[in-house]
């Protein structure tokens, strides 16, 4: 087994899954969207993630998106795969998979059906780092699996050798500030953060970088942010915080929450010519005026990828 030597530093996008059905891949989206990202620079690429839409895509189809990615990224990045699952054996399953396809860790969140308490939670990843063949990020995503974990969980998981890291989407800073403690226990760690506001902030806090969703779309942008934050350049810092609010904005036009997000930022990667705007079931497709907003957005930001188009069929 090959551990992360040193933190994992930079933008990891939590890459979309570009659909041209409910069970059908947008490939040559996908290829796109994969080399958009690593020409910008990212640090990694994390799929089958929140954004990624992981929990609404069949197994079959997850399976294919970690061998396709693994095959077009070729070891130029790192790619981390989402096994989140209600069951150890499916996420061991996808991990064994994912080492074969190419990739160099895994990212596990609690299991989200059943309500669990701290110490089942522990347990649950534990069992799943134990038997995992990648190292595995511990994922705090309270707002799908509706439970956060606390400080005492993530340092009881930081024990782990197999545990190489921790991806917060609380959003509250003072928790994550708390859990960079754990730095002087495992200085091997990563620490990523999810909400796009805070990276900067984190990043000055001693994170290493940030899981943004935005970095689909405009990777050039969280990727200069990130080294605007590591290199302490607070104007750098203040005029690029400005143009992530302004993109900001294609999040908020299709409606609140995730189901809202997604279709917006599915929707400006169909707008930028990078890739398929479709959702998964149960999202709704866009309404049209809203689409028409968001494309204007889009462009309006000079974002779309001269030459290029992307279906929606």
């Amino acid at each position: 087994m090959t551990l992360f030597k040193k933190p994992l530093r930079g933008i990891v996008p939590p890459m979309v899954t570009p659909l041209n059905g409910r069970d059908e891949l947008d490939l040559a989206g996908l290829d796109r969207l994969i080399e958009h990202q690593i020409k910008a620079g990212v640090a990694g690429l994390f799929i089958l993630g929140t954004t990624g839409e992981g929990p609404s895509l069949s197994y079959r189809l997850r399976y294919e998106l970690v061998e396709r990615t693994c095959d077009v990224v070729a070891d130029r990045v790192p790619v981390l795969v989402g096994i989140t699952d209600t069951s150890v054996e499916e996420a061991l399953e996808l991990a064994k998979f994912s080492k074969s396809a190419g990739a160099q860790a895994v990212v596990a969140a609690p299991p989200y059906y059943f309500a669990v308490g701290q110490e089942e939670v522990r347990d649950f990843l534990l069992e799943v780092a134990d038997g995992s063949v990648l190292p595995m990020f511990a994922y705090n995503m309270p707002s799908c699996v509706k439970l956060s974990m606390t400080f005492e969980t993530v340092e009881q998981l930081s024990r782990h050798k197999n545990i190489c890291g921790y991806k917060d989407s609380l959003g509250e800073i003072a928790a994550y500030r708390k859990v960079l403690e754990l730095r002087s226990a495992r200085p091997d760690w990563t620490f990523l953060i999810g909400p796009e506001h805070l990276m900067a902030e984190s990043v000055i806090m001693g994170g290493d970088g940030g899981v943004n969703g935005g970095g689909n779309l405009h990777p050039s942008l969280f990727v200069s942010l990130f080294q605007a934050a590591d290199r302490r350049d607070q104007s750098e810092m203040a005029r690029l915080q400005a143009e992530l609010v302004r993109l900001g904005e294609i999040y908020n036009i299709a409606g609140p929450g995730p189901s809202g997000y997604l279709r917006g930022l599915k929707t400006a990667l169909q707008a930028a010519g990078i890739c398929s705007g479709r959702l998964a079931p149960p999202f709704r497709e866009i309404e049209e005026a809203d689409r028409q907003k968001i494309t204007a957005l889009v462009h309006s930001l000079d974002l779309v990828q001269v030459g290029r188009t992307a279906s929606n069929n």
